[in-house]
């Protein structure tokens, strides 16, 4: 016993030798303390030591113009949309580095990491703009014509674009069904939800929305069974048959619902109703709401951390991250320096509008 211990101990060290710090790196990277990444629109990602609740670092990609974000399994790699550049970058969350960049198409927005893959909005004829903050967005037949957005479908191995989707107008939301083999985005311009086969492409259902309501977010149910999506224009949010994607049930909100995901313990329903700074929040069975709570400018996004105790809200318009004690929404505390805070994601995953429930 004693040999093969001596022997495996040499075997470290040689091998230590060969590669310097590479063993140390590996596993200094799985037992990283938790972490949240923020894409800041001019600043880049701030990353976020959950320990103390302070911005630790940026990572310097502000000129990209950072939105989407999304983190690979092992949490080492980090995906970002880039509006300025049209294409999705890959960044080492070790060092901050950008790695590798695959272009996307005009206006690359919303990301999500699935099975060894990549699936990100764009929006190929998109040129009418944002509209100006607190101001409804365009709907309706103005929109008719516009050219359909496009869910690029990235292959992370090769960092290669395998093949696009066309959805429909301003793709926004993007959600997995429970089994993981569909994906389903809600599209604002033209009022629907687009069913998609994840491995195909092919499409399954359309699903039509009331008129001018403007769909952005998209969560599945806990249990599987149903889907919830926010109705910017209608200040409601519906909840779907998961099965027949039929409406079952409309529960009014505050203005401009956007944000929405489950509490990791799927009993409560977080909404962001942004244009009036408050995240509401609803019982996560039946849907009667709970309880309302102030919070800052334009908060599109959120995260629960991974310990599921605070819950990070990215405030554009007030340049900071909000965090929420998740036990009572009392306001803790105000990250500030991300301008232009747009999404949040963490590692270890939790809950939230990005990924999670």
């Amino acid at each position: 016993m004693q040999v093969r211990f001596k022997m495996a101990v040499a075997r470290i060290a040689c091998l230590s030798g060969l590669a310097p710090g590479l063993a140390l790196t590996a596993s200094l990277t799985h037992a990283a303390a938790p972490t949240a990444y923020v894409t800041s629109e001019t600043a880049g990602v701030g990353v976020i030591d959950l320990a103390d609740l302070t911005l630790a670092k940026t990572f310097d990609v502000g000129k990209d113009g950072p939105r989407g974000l999304s983190l690979n399994k092992d949490g080492t790699r980090l995906y970002v949309a880039s509006k300025t550049t049209s294409d999705l970058i890959e960044i080492n969350t070790s060092t901050g580095k950008v790695l590798r960049r695959v272009k996307i198409g005009k206006n690359p927005e919303f990301v999500r990491v699935f099975g060894g893959f990549a699936y990100v909005t764009y929006e190929p004829g998109e040129d009418h703009g944002r509209p100006k903050p607190g101001l409804p967005e365009k709907g309706g037949d103005d929109d008719a014509n516009l050219v359909p957005a496009e869910i690029a479908v990235v292959d992370l191995k090769t960092m290669k674009v395998t093949h696009s989707v066309k959805s429909g107008h301003e793709t926004e939301g993007v959600e997995f069904s429970p089994d993981g083999k569909l994906i389903l985005v809600t599209n604002e311009g033209d009022d629907t939800v687009s069913v998609y086969r994840v491995r195909t492409g092919k499409p399954v259902r359309s699903v039509s929305l009331p008129k001018g309501s403007r769909p952005r977010g998209i969560k599945a149910t806990p249990d599987g069974k149903e889907y919830v999506v926010t109705l910017e224009n209608t200040n409601q949010f519906a909840v779907l048959d998961g099965a027949t994607m039929k409406i079952v049930k409309t529960v009014e909100t505050k203005m401009g619902p956007y944000g929405v995901s489950f509490d990791p313990s799927g009993k409560h329903l977080l909404v962001v109703a942004a244009r009036d700074k408050t995240l509401q929040v609803f019982d996560g069975s039946t849907f009667e709401h709970q309880n309302d709570v102030a919070i800052g400018q334009r908060c599109w996004h959120f995260s629960f951390t991974p310990d599921g105790s605070k819950i990070l809200l990215a405030c554009g318009r007030s340049n900071a991250v909000y965090v929420l004690d998740a036990s009572n929404y009392q306001t803790v505390k105000q990250i500030g320096d991300l301008p232009l805070a747009w999404g949040v994601v963490t590692y270890p995953p939790s809950a939230g509008t990005i990924v999670g429930r």
